[in-house]
């Protein structure tokens, strides 16, 4: 009997298994097994029990577990001088925090730990004592294994193009039926649409927050955070504005699976690190888009019109789309002064490094500059406007002719594909008929695929150039209805002059370079 060597132990029996439960009231078969085996040692051994310590679903590599913290205070305080578990990797499977709980913390306070399968028992000579450290080393090592073997499993089903992480992105559920695969929350899907369009007539990240915060839009964090009892709960309800930005860039939201953002560095330190963009992984098209394709890329486009605008009373309509012709960074709009109502232009790398005279300042009255670029904007639309006209009349016809001929052709490559997969049915049937040699079959099939190859390429070539046509009709049609609502309007707003100008440079020698969305469709 343990209790021989003239001492009354006090034993604490733990148990752990690394495995998430589907319902966490409810102890797993093995938790039962474990506590099953060490209780018929215990009474064998005629010992008695101070308390059991479970932890289940917590993994051996990490120490912080709360039934194990409340094991070690328990030590501490002097009520348990005996610790039980099935095995070493019970107890741990980081060889350096284990040996460091067998080799220093048990014997200073004095606990006699015993490890049950593995006939290992710190207040006996034993040889098993003397391969302790090696179990230790071979149970991490299975650790790290493990680890290796759920990054493999895990990066294979991203890039198949699976979902794999515990909570979907805002914006998306996971299905009740698969939860590899997202589908659409609708609510949240409404309040991403309205950003996209918010940012399109050119609100800044911040004005957007704003907005929504002040219409009391539920944020991201209340979905998934208000059961938290934290001091996290004093910001509900306050959009910020790297939340905007972050929907705004957000490929997932056109369908496109993104995945492997981020990684923690190994499986025994569970500090999460950024990967770089070239580490993502990318799936297209796995999941029903929130945002069109077109329209985002519209937006990304916008986005850095709309970055760094800090809240002024007066708002610019050029604010933003400003840049010195000279050293390429932004120019900023002063405060209106009060002794004469105006406001002029100034280069930042000028503001910013003013006493190495880098660059000049672009000084410019910024109402006179305003009137300059609407009135050229003005000219540039009309002489726009006369062009497309001259153009839609000379080429209409013949776009039309081609559109209706590439069609037929489509048609025809469509017909022909048909008809090559059914020969490749029908010539397979025969073989297996015995109609026809498998010599006969190979050199027939092989032919038939070098036909079909060369049909379905063209077939794709042609599918392509006509949806690129229509794509840039498309966006034709969206510069146009700019333009003439731009034409049509007396003090034009800043929606429009976002998207019709991608930036305007000024020189020193006040020249002006407007850079026009409409420019390169002549």
């Amino acid at each position: 009997m343990l209790n021989s060597l003239n001492r009354i132990y006090n034993v604490g029996i733990y148990i752990r298994l690394s495995r998430e439960d589907d319902d966490k009231t409810e102890m797993s078969e093995s938790i039962i097994n474990q506590k099953s085996l060490l209780f018929q040692y215990v009474k064998e051994n005629n010992l008695t029990v101070y308390d059991t310590y479970i932890d289940d679903g917590y993994s051996g590599t990490n120490f912080d577990r709360p039934n194990f913290n409340r094991l070690l205070k328990d030590i501490e305080l002097g009520k348990v001088n005996m610790v039980i578990t099935k095995d070493m990797s019970r107890l741990g499977r980081d060889y350096i925090g284990t040996g460091n709980l067998i080799e220093k913390f048990f014997p200073e306070h004095n606990v006699r730990y015993i490890a049950v399968t593995d006939n290992i028992d710190t207040f006996l000579d034993s040889s098993n004592n003397d391969i302790a450290p090696f179990k230790a080393i071979m149970n991490d090592m299975y650790a790290k294994d493990i680890s290796k073997k759920i990054k493999s499993s895990l990066k294979a089903k991203m890039k198949e193009g699976k979902w794999v992480g515990g909570r979907a992105p805002f914006g998306y559920d996971q299905d009740k039926n698969d939860k590899n695969h997202l589908v659409i929350n609708k609510e949240q899907a409404d309040t991403i649409k309205r950003i996209f369009t918010m940012c399109l007539e050119g609100l800044s990240f911040y004005k957007i927050a704003k907005q929504l915060t002040s219409e009391g839009i539920k944020t991201p964090a209340e979905y998934y955070s208000f059961e938290w009892k934290s001091h996290y709960n004093l910001k509900y309800g306050q959009w910020h504005p790297k939340t905007i930005r972050d929907i705004l860039t957000n490929r997932m939201y056109i369908g496109d699976m993104v995945q492997n953002r981020r990684s923690k560095i190994n499986y025994k330190v569970k500090k999460v690190i950024k990967n770089s963009e070239s580490d993502y992984i990318i799936v297209e098209n796995t999941h029903e888009a929130i945002i069109d394709r077109e329209l985002f890329y519209e937006v990304q486009k916008r986005i850095p019109k709309n970055v760094g605008r800090k809240e002024k009373k007066e708002n610019h309509l050029l604010d933003g789309l400003l840049y010195c012709g000279d050293c390429g960074h932004r120019i900023s709009i002063t405060s209106r002064r009060r002794k004469d109502n105006r406001c002029y232009t100034i280069c930042n790398y000028y503001r910013t490094y003013m006493n190495k005279k880098i660059c000049t300042t672009h000084s410019n009255n910024y109402d006179e500059l305003e009137k300059i670029i609407i009135n050229s904007l003005t000219k540039m639309c009309l002489n726009y406007i006369s062009k497309d006209k001259i153009k839609n009349n000379v080429l209409s016809n013949l776009e039309e002719n081609n559109e209706f001929n590439n069609k037929k052709e489509l048609e025809i490559l469509n017909n022909d594909i048909k008809q090559i997969n059914d020969n490749l049915d029908l010539i397979y049937i025969e073989k297996l008929n015995k109609k026809i040699t498998a010599e006969q079959y190979e050199r027939v099939k092989l032919k038939l695929e070098n036909k079909l190859s060369i049909k379905q390429k063209k077939y794709n070539e042609l599918n392509n150039d006509i949806n690129d046509t229509m794509t840039e009709k498309s966006k034709n049609k969206i510069i146009v209805e700019y333009i003439n609502k731009f034409l049509s309007m007396k003090d034009p707003n800043r929606e429009l002059i976002v998207n019709l100008i991608d930036r305007i440079e000024i020189f020193e020698d006040k020249n002006i370079n407007i850079k026009v969305t409409f420019n390169n469709m002549y």
